[in-house]
């Protein structure tokens, strides 16, 4: 059975929520070793500290739920899918086939761009990114960098 939360650690948790950024910045450092982290986005970084505040206070997750999220990924790994993915035309891309690179629609493929988290939806027939429909992961990241670049070296991980 789950331990109730301390309302000592829901306060430090929601103070944090409205500090400035770089008080946000040096209580991550702090709890995760590093100098500075590489993000600069509030609200990713204050949800990397709840998840570790509450992870040391209550403890992580067990060693065999661990193990089954990794065979789950290992299964249904959206980026990689080859079982969600419909096989309209084996073997072929193109029109009536997606590409085999790229995740299944509904994915969202994020990438930290000069200090900045992209996060761009996988649609059935492209991309939405900040609102905006694009035809392709190319015309995304040209976008995003206002060069032509192209979208899969771009958002490699």
């Amino acid at each position: 059975m789950a331990q109730a939360p301390d309302n000592s650690l829901i306060t430090e948790i929601m103070t944090l929520k409205n500090a400035p950024l770089e008080a946000i910045k040096a209580k991550y450092a702090g709890l995760y070793g590093q100098d500075s982290p590489s993000s600069s986005n509030k609200v990713f970084l204050w949800r990397k500290i709840a998840y570790r505040l509450q992870e040391l206070e209550y403890g992580g997750l067990p060693d065999d739920t661990k193990n089954r999220i990794n065979e789950l990924i290992k299964r249904y790994d959206p980026v990689n899918n080859n079982t969600l993915r419909p096989k309209k035309n084996p073997g072929k891309e193109g029109k009536n086939g997606r590409d085999k690179r790229l995740p299944i629609p509904g994915a969202i493929i994020r990438k930290e761009y000069k200090d900045q988290l992209i996060e761009v939806k996988v649609l059935e027939n492209g991309f939405e990114y900040q609102g905006k429909a694009y035809k392709t992961l190319s015309s995304v990241a040209t976008a995003v960098t206002g060069d032509h670049v192209n979208g899969y070296t771009f958002f490699k991980p």
